[in-house]
């Protein structure tokens, strides 16, 4: 009978009888399940009654002598405790169903029923359902978007309306959908807020008093009535079979069914069967895993059921599939124990134990291997093959699935077995496909392995080459195996990886174009010249940020501490704005020491390279090492493609970026500092590094604050520590420095808190207003700085003294918001000189139309002075009129030719020479402010500087009064005020300007263009990514190195076509580029 039994439960005849409740070992669901007193009392099966029975008139049971089986084993693994009582004591032999995963199905059957939300059944709002956890369908998604929502998921939208997090919601705990009525407040609501009093309930785990399993009805708390208690046989209990007392004998005290005779097998196998399939419908529920685990009846031999339980997981009843063992020695599969715990608690199934995930540990070798070495039957038909555990899915891989075989493949093998999709095997093999290729070798690759790394140390590549090279040898095809082994021996005709991820940044290449080029060169010239893209891919790792190991001593505050930290969004860490709105930009960054680092290791070898001109010995220069580091901050203004129909909003950009200025070091036994490194180019966008791109607009003074907050925290932090870096072998100590002068007016007075350009107070160094500054245009020194910007926005912000708005504003002296980020009182040397050039600019229309003798002159008379300057400039200089001034005609228009070819417009003589002199004047003082070492470029124009100036303004006030009475631009205040003071604090203007930062707004949009994407945020990264590495030193001297083998490379494609091409690839350069 029990061997009929077993064959009859199939795999799973030793699932277990009862788990374990998950939240505690000591739980009182067992007393409250069958609410019986005397099964709270029962002893456990190997003690003795009580005589409490006796007492009762109940005799006691005769023996124990005699089991009734119904597929289980009495010393199954699997059997579980119930409060100190088993199974068979409690249900008896006929249904041993287990009552704890029959509650949490039922429960979780209920779940599916009601809404997440508002926990009404879901039949009763009429509409769809909606998965809570899903994303938003179409319908929805356009509504919300009307009303300014920009969620994607139902996660996020729940979150901001119900004020509830379901992303870590559970099965077994909360509903997976909610209701149309819920849909309805949300859509009303606009994704933002809730109109209704919707209250979501608090759900709560499964237990005996479940208010879901054993709903309280609301009429007996009002009527105060007495509730009765609930039925002993519970609702998640199966109902009991009934049957005739003749299929049941005696035996001794107790009664059993009869083991025999056709007329009483019939039921009992069926009870049998139905409970099978209903433990393993739960099971299934819980570990899906049906498909995966191997079925126990696939062991060849006859082994004896304790030992075959030993192998089986105690959870799935499938062979073991990646072993695990409890604190408590029991065995599971790693994936089924894992799903169980998540539904039933951290609980042992076997013993009721503690038993975390984290607890779990591998079992012992000997346990491993003998399980490996089982031996299992293929289930193929026609095979009938043996193999071990081990080599099983090899073997079921190894078989070859084509038609006929696909219909008589058992489906165990069909849901263990990968799908074949090589294509037919009569195809030859480079008519395939590359998945086809792999499915084809798999074999060979596998003996290549295997003998790679027996012979070779798991050199699997020479190994193949090798095999390539002597099948050309083979053939007498000893050129091609010339290339192969000169390759193989690193003399290849190849590109270095460096050379190929400079071409292809520098010349703007996106994924596909460098592709094309690619396989177009391979298949013209017969050899792989340029990498390919997974080459570029490992080689552009090592030059972006992250990938350098560095420490901080001390640690930096609030800054992680990991090194690999690549591209990070610029909005973490900042959920919402001062008006509790989600940020409305996109915004992607590095982290600001992880960038330092890696701009330093580009630097490696400049640094050693100025260590051994200055004398110092490599070795004893570990520390003392400064850095000065040049920020820019700037707008790029819109940058929206122009095509098509572009958005409606125009986009625009802002950037910071820094650049390494300098490098110094002190030595321990020298006196001064020596400097081994200075930026030769200072002011070129290769040498200016992006670290922050922001879709927001430089006038949005709430947003870029909290952008470029975290910016300024981290560098607050980097300067009261230092850097432990690893350069040319050896750990080196860094102090960073930081000066931020690369702004323009704009941005200066942004970040500083200052009112517009327009304002009283004209000049963002001094506290002169504009009227005082053109009285005295020469004598003022610098005033203002961050520290004391602080201050007066605390007095803007509190009024102490009462005042008035126009005497606080005059005691603050402009400052109308907080400052947010410190900048170094300077002069902007670019936008300097385009803000005197568009002075000048003007002063010529005024001369041609003789303002100084005008009044008011009218606008038409403006219009045609300004179009006659036009077609002067046009005609004589080639200088054709432009919307807005820039850099290129500025420095066209700022000449004495150009006031030559204007004078001829100018009716007096007084006043020609009056431009000559003023224009000669601002030559001379212009080289000291735009050169970036005056004092070794332009001496002598440095000592005549406050000559200059002083007689610039002269003219001004005295010839151009017309225009310069009460007035003056901010820039040539600037220009004649604080210059010589800037430069004998700095040593220079020219190079701290933001020229570099300027210069690289054109690469934006080419790399925007390159790496074209539906997603902006995806699309940001790419140009953060590029730009950076178009800026790398390491790619640049690459390109250097390598641009005088272009005729050795065009020889190697097209000996004959050498001579033609040589100008193509002269323009590799990267001057060129």
């Amino acid at each position: 009978m029990a061997e009929e039994s077993l064959e009859t439960d199939g795999h799973r005849s030793s699932m277990p009888a009862e788990l374990c409740h998950p939240h505690s070992k000591y739980s009182q669901w067992k007393f409250k399940l069958f609410r019986l007193k005397s099964m709270e009392k029962a002893p456990l099966p190997t003690e003795a009654r009580p005589e409490d029975g006796a007492v009762s008139g109940i005799p006691p049971p005769a023996a124990t002598n005699i089991e009734v089986d119904n597929g289980m084993g009495s010393e199954s693994v699997m059997k579980l405790c119930l409060g100190g009582k088993s199974k068979e004591i409690v249900e008896g032999p006929g249904q041993r169903v287990d009552a704890k995963l029959q509650e949490m199905d039922t429960h979780m059957n209920k779940l599916r029923c009601l809404c997440r939300l508002c926990g009404m059944t879901l039949g009763t709002a009429k509409g769809p359902v909606r998965d809570v956890n899903g994303d938003l369908d179409e319908v929805s998604k356009g509504a919300l978007r009307k009303m300014g929502c920009k969620f994607t998921s139902w996660p996020e939208v729940v979150l901001k309306v119900f004020k509830v997090d379901v992303k870590e919601d559970t099965e077994s705990l909360h509903p997976l959908s909610f209701c149309h009525r819920c849909w309805v407040v949300i859509i009303r609501g606009g994704g933002f807020c809730s109109f209704s009093r919707t209250r979501v309930p608090e759900w709560k785990p499964h237990s005996s008093t479940c208010d879901l399993c054993s709903p309280r009805k609301a009429s007996f708390q009002r009527t105060r009535r007495k509730r009765r208690k609930a039925i002993p046989r519970a609702q998640s209990l199966a109902k009991r079979i009934r049957r005739d007392p003749g299929d049941c004998i005696v035996v001794g005290e107790r009664k059993a069914l009869r083991p025999f005779g056709d007329n009483h097998q019939g039921p009992m196998v069926r009870a049998q069967e139905k409970v099978s399939i209903q433990r393993e419908h739960w099971v299934k529920n819980i570990t899906h895993c049906q498909t995966d685990h191997l079925n126990t009846q696939l062991i060849s031999e006859k082994l004896p059921v304790d030992f075959l339980h030993s192998f089986t997981c105690l959870v799935c009843d499938h062979l073991l599939s990646d072993p695990v063992q409890s604190p408590c020695r029991h065995l599971f599969c790693r994936s089924c124990i894992v799903k169980y715990n998540r539904v039933l608690g951290p609980q042992c199934p076997a013993c009721n134990m503690s038993c975390a995930v984290d607890e779990l540990a591998l079992p012992a070798k000997a346990f491993l291997s003998a399980l490996h070495s089982l031996s299992l039957l293929c289930p193929r038909s026609g095979c009938g093959k043996q193999f071990s555990l081990d080599s099983f899915k090899a073997h079921c891989q190894g078989h070859d699935l084509d038609e006929q075989d696909d219909k008589q493949r058992s489906p165990e093998l069909d849901n263990y077995l990968q799908t074949n999709k090589g294509g037919r095997p009569r195809q030859h093999l480079l008519s395939l496909t590359r998945r086809a290729q792999k499915h084809r070798l798999r074999d060979m690759k596998n003996q290549l392995k295997v003998f790679a790394d027996k012979e070779e140390g798991g050199d699997l590549r020479s190994v193949c080459q090798t095999l390539f090279l002597l099948a050309l040898r083979s053939g007498n095809e000893h050129r091609r195996a010339d290339e192969l082994e000169a390759m193989m021996q690193g003399r290849g005709f190849q590109l270095h990886p460096a050379v190929c991820l400079a071409i292809r940044v520098n010349t703007f290449l996106s994924c596909s174009q460098y592709h094309k080029m690619y396989r177009t060169v391979k298949a013209t010239s017969g050899r792989q010249i340029f990498q390919p893209l997974n080459t570029l891919r490992a080689a552009e790792k090592g030059l972006l940020p992250g990938f350098h190991q560095f420490e901080w001593q001390p640690a930096l505050k609030n800054v992680s501490t990991s090194c690999t930290v690549g591209i990070i969004n610029g909005l973490s860490g900042w959920a919402s704005s001062v008006d509790d709105f989600p940020a409305d930009t996109i915004t992607r960054r590095f982290r600001y020491d992880v960038a330092l680092v890696s701009a330093l290791r580009d630097l490696e070898e400049d640094i050693l390279e100025g260590l051994r001109e200055s004398g110092m010995e490599d070795s004893a220069c570990t520390s003392g090492f400064n850095v000065m580091i040049k920020e820019s901050c700037d707008g790029m203004g819109d940058v929206s493609e122009k095509h098509g129909g572009g958005p409606p909003v125009p986009e625009k950009v802002v950037r910071f970026s820094f650049t390494v200025m300098s490098v110094s070091v002190l030595a321990d036994e020298e006196a001064e500092e020596v400097t081994i490194f200075t930026e030769p180019k200072p002011n070129s966008e290769l040498s200016c590094k992006p670290l922050c791109l922001m879709f927001v607009d430089e006038s949005n003074h709430e947003t870029l604050t909290a952008v470029l907050g975290p910016i300024v925290a981290e560098r607050n932090a980097m300067k009261e520590s230092r850097l432990i870096l690893s350069v040319g072998g050896l750990p080196r100590s860094f102090r960073f420095h930081f000066r931020g002068t690369g702004y323009d007016e704009k941005m200066v007075r942004e970040v500083e808190g200052l009112e517009a350009s327009g304002s009283t107070y004209v000049c963002t160094l001094c506290d002169s207003t504009r009227a005082q500054a053109s009285k005295n245009m020469v004598l003022h020194s610098i005033t203002r700085s961050h520290e004391e910007n602080l201050d007066r926005y605390e007095l803007w912000r509190t009024n102490p003294f009462s005042e008035s708005v126009d005497e606080l504003r005059d005691r603050v002296k402009g400052i109308s918001a907080k400052p947010f980020m410190e900048t170094q009182p300077t002069l902007d040397a670019l936008h300097c000189e385009i803000g005197n050039a568009t002075e000048f600019y003007k002063i010529f229309q005024d001369e041609i139309g003789e303002v100084y003798q005008k009044v008011n002159p009218t606008r038409e008379e403006r219009r045609s002075w300004r179009a006659a300057l036009d077609k002067q400039l046009r005609t004589k200089m080639k200088l054709k009129p432009v919307m807005r001034m820039n850099g290129n005609y500025a420095r066209r228009l700022m000449t004495q030719e150009v006031v030559e070819v204007i004078c001829e417009l100018v009716p007096s003589e007084e006043r020609r020479e009056a431009l000559r002199e003023l224009m000669r004047l601002y030559i001379q003082m212009k080289p000291v402010w735009r050169a970036t070492c005056p004092a070794r470029e332009c001496p002598d124009q440095l000592c005549r500087y406050s000559f200059n100036s002083h007689r610039f303004a002269d003219l001004l006030s005295t010839t151009f009064k017309y225009r310069y009475n009460g007035k003056i631009t901010n820039y040539l205040h600037k220009t004649l005020a604080h210059v010589p003071e800037i430069i004998e604090r700095d040593g220079s203007i020219g190079a701290w300007a933001s020229e570099g930062n300027e210069s690289a707004n054109k690469l934006f949009r080419r790399f925007r263009k390159m790496n074209a994407r539906q997603s902006k945020a995806f699309e940001l990264e790419d140009v953060l990514k590029h730009h950076w590495l178009y800026t790398s030193k390491y790619l640049q001297k690459f390109m250097e190195a390598h641009k005088d083998s272009a005729k050795a490379l065009q020889a190697t494609i097209d000996p004959e076509a050498s001579q033609d091409c040589e100008n193509i690839f002269s323009s590799l350069e990267v001057n060129d580029f």
